[in-house]
């Protein structure tokens, strides 16, 4: 067998090589072996590269040591599977405790092969604390979101070998033995930077920008001022959902715009947007040709996919620095700002009426929820629906989007009202999650600043939206995909007594005329005796259609392509297509 002298094309190693040159990491010892014949030879075969050769794994691993203490640089390590991997902890640890930024690169075998008795094939799922300061996965790359996986695990590692004074880290890389070599260059790879306090700043100038905030924690008057001040002089929007927290003037309603599946307005396009905050529920994808991630937890996370930049930092110090470099406004008039509030008027002209569901509920009453107080959405269908109302700036809103689970969200408002009573606490929730966190309600230190809403069309309406995998069910899916018919049934009497004996004062609704003769008692901006529970009774087909009115205000060109297309070669189809334009 012959080979040419060109890289492997196993694309998991060529990532890996073209992102150690992006990261500067030019020195390799290399210890003998089969596995990692295809990453060896991509090394030594690209001048970029310096590789020594050490059969003694621990000698390498020492090696590394001295060659980075003495050019202060990255140095990498490659070993073969087996126990090769196991003889560099010596020297690993070291380099732990000594800071040095070493890369230990160990080839393996398919994963799946670790624990069923393949000959030389090691579990490194699991390191020693003080080994490392990271380890990773780099399994072969079969499809785009392995791709993703493979740069994403591989700019964290790397980033990762010179963050808060560098430290060695781990990268496990999978082989497949391929005897071709025939790759004449290395792909185009997604490249994450760290920018640290004191470092130069990538330029913003002449960029369209948004800023993305996922849920936020109260914002401080100096973050707002400084996301204010940076947006006047960049001409940039803030957009986010309910859980956003900002209060500044730059905000825009973005949740309906976002979640238009046949619409793509100019406004939706960005340069860069700067991302802020933590998950969020609101599963919108603002258009971005790159994301800069701001967070002081300096984690590369890559919620978009495009991330480009992790700047490990204080929000505040982020938007101070740029604030300061300007000279003054780039232009007389934020002009995407009036796009996206142009469209976002436009769409919400455009809303007919709604049915009887948990967004209609949303759209009658957020506007009447009293100004200071807090509202608590459990997640999926409620969140989702108040995402698309504006509530007064005042209110600040909570969601459980960190677990993202049916449990704890009556528990988390109630909690939250036991630590500010003197503030009304407003919490919307459907029955399924409702009676999995039931037995909150019987606390007996829940105060009268509570105010629950319960959606309660007896099924997990997620599953029944025209839009979720299982709706293609039908009935099929009510018994166990969706779980219909549990507590009760839509029962008028079961939560109604049972808040009733625990003190609560209860109202219901099964018409919009109902709900209209009760709304304004529950949103009454007055403490009363009692907490209430207001019990709404909806139908989840009444809910999936709302929801199809609201993701479909409006088409445009590029929307009815999409539609046609999905129309004749399904969602499978269009999906297909999106990886062939890479979008």
């Amino acid at each position: 067998m012959t080979t040419s002298a060109g890289y492997t094309d196993e694309v998991n190693v060529q990532i890996l090589v073209a992102l150690m040159k992006h990261h500067g990491v030019r020195r390799v010892v290399a210890s003998p072996g089969a596995t990692n014949i295809t990453f060896v030879a991509c090394l030594q075969r690209d001048p970029y590269f310096t590789v020594f050769s050490s059969v003694d794994e621990r000698s390498a691993a020492y090696m590394a040591c001295g060659m980075a203490a003495e050019t202060g640089e990255p140095v990498a390590l490659t070993c073969t599977g087996a126990t090769a991997s196991r003889n560099y902890m010596p020297g690993l640890t070291e380099a732990y405790y000594r800071k040095l930024p070493v890369l230990a690169v160990t080839s393996s075998q398919h994963l799946g092969r670790a624990g069923n008795m393949s000959p030389q094939m090691l579990d490194r799922t699991n390191e020693p604390n003080d080994v490392c300061r990271a380890s990773v996965q780099c399994p072969s790359v079969h499809s785009n979101d392995d791709r993703w996986l493979c740069e994403a695990n591989l700019n964290r590692a790397l980033l990762e070998l010179t963050r808060n004074g560098g430290g060695p880290v781990h990268v496990n890389l999978v082989t497949t033995y391929s005897d071709n070599f025939d790759v004449a260059q290395l792909p185009a790879v997604h490249y994450v930077d760290r920018v640290e306090r004191g470092d130069d700043l990538p330029s913003l100038k002449g960029k369209r920008i948004a800023v993305y905030v996922g849920a936020h924690t109260v914002w401080s008057e100096r973050l707002a001022k400084a996301v204010d001040d940076f947006c006047r002089e960049y001409g940039a929007v803030v957009i986010g959902d309910r859980t956003s927290n900002y209060t500044g003037e730059y905000w825009v309603e973005s949740v309906l715009l976002l979640n238009q599946t046949n619409y793509m307005p100019g406004c939706r396009m960005v340069d860069v947007m700067i991302h802020l905050g933590e998950i969020s529920g609101a599963y919108a994808s603002p258009n971005a040709r790159e994301v800069w991630r701001v967070s002081p937890d300096g984690e590369p996370r890559d919620a978009f996919n495009k991330l480009r930049y992790i700047f490990d930092m204080r929000e505040t110090e982020f938007f101070e620095a740029y604030a300061s470099q300007t000279d003054g406004p780039a232009t007389p008039a934020n002009r995407l700002l009036d796009e996206w509030r142009s469209e976002d008027a436009k769409l919400r002209s455009k809303i007919p009426t709604l049915p009887f569901s948990n967004i209609w509920c949303a759209q009658q009453t957020a506007s009447k929820l009293p100004a200071g107080s807090v509202l608590h959405l459990a997640i999926l269908n409620s969140l989702r629906s108040w995402n698309f109302f504006p509530v007064d700036q005042s209110i600040r809103c909570y969601s459980n989007t960190g677990g993202f689970g049916i449990d704890g969200c009556m528990s988390s408002l109630i909690g939250a009202s036991l630590a500010a009573p003197d503030k009304l606490f407003f919490g919307v929730i459907g029955d399924l999650a409702c009676f999995y966190d039931l037995n909150s309600l019987g606390n007996h230190h829940i105060g009268r600043n509570v105010r629950i809403m319960v959606i309660n069309n007896g099924v997990g309406t997620e599953f029944k939206n025209y839009n979720h995998k299982a709706a293609r069910f039908g009935q099929e899916a009510d018994a166990y995909m969706a779980a219909r018919g549990h507590y009760g049934n839509r029962s008028h009497e079961l939560l109604k007594h049972y808040a009733q004996d625990l003190g609560f004062e209860y109202l219901s609704a099964s018409s919009k005329k109902e709900y209209h003769d009760n709304i304004d008692r529950f949103t009454t901006a007055e403490q009363t005796d009692e907490p209430m529970l207001f019990e709404v009774f909806t139908d989840s087909q009444n809910e999936s259609d709302a929801l199809r009115i609201m993701s479909t205000l409006e088409t445009n060109a590029a929307g009815a392509v999409k539609e046609a297309v999905r129309g004749v070669l399904g969602d499978k189809g269009v999906n297909t297509i999106k990886k062939i334009l890479g979008r």
